[in-house]
């Protein structure tokens, strides 16, 4: 049986990475999401064990001590981490995960699973950036302008991927990344059992 796929698609704050990877989720029915835990407080209409799982400090750093996490990482004076248990458990039964996370925790991933498919979605421009994270509605001037200068410093850290997308529109973003888990599944180094099949005498 073919191993499941970690899919890892993160891109500087106000790329659109929730809604592609929404979009993504609702139209495959073999890819899982992975919940990430988090210490910063929902925001309107989130709820817990869905889009986070909203933990205290000392909840997370006593996950921190039992080795619970895939990666962490402290973003913007939040704690942010992927639970590692459930990610192995699918991928060993043949199931792709789902990774949303920010470029720190991609990164700190990158180093533990090399064999990753990592995605880094970019802007279609520094303008429709600056409206997206402003269309938050969440944000006062001056998160705004740190948000949106941390972001335009982040964007140079995608070279680090082994993919690019432009979100400039969901569905286009949607389909390129669908191209791209279908062209891993057919890499070699994925499929040798099937050469070892085909031989066997």
């Amino acid at each position: 049986m073919q191993k499941g796929l970690l899919l890892v698609v993160s891109g500087a704050s106000g790329t659109g990475k929730g809604t592609v990877c929404k979009r993504l989720l609702a139209e495959s029915s073999t890819l899982f999401y992975s919940i990430s835990a988090t210490t910063r407080q929902p925001r309107a209409g989130e709820k817990d064990g869905v889009e986070y799982f909203f933990v205290t400090v000392e909840e997370f750093q006593k996950w921190i001590a039992e080795d619970k996490f895939l990666e962490y990482a402290e973003v913007y004076g939040n704690f942010y981490g992927t639970p590692i248990h459930k990610i192995e458990e699918r991928l060993n039964h043949g199931e792709d995960v789902l990774l949303e996370i920010d470029i720190q925790g991609a990164l700190n991933v990158m180093k533990k699973r090399p064999d990753g498919v990592y995605i880094f979605l970019l802007p279609p421009s520094l303008e429709e950036l600056s409206n997206r994270i402003k269309g938050r509605g969440s944000e006062s001037p001056e998160t705004f302008a740190r948000r949106f200068q941390a972001a335009t410093s982040e964007i140079a850290t995608g070279k680090k991927y082994q993919y690019v997308v432009v979100n400039d529109t969901v569905d286009s973003a949607v389909e390129k990344i669908k191209a791209i888990i279908a062209a891993e599944r057919c890499k070699v180094n994925r499929n040798e059992n099937l050469f070892e099949n085909l031989l066997a005498v």
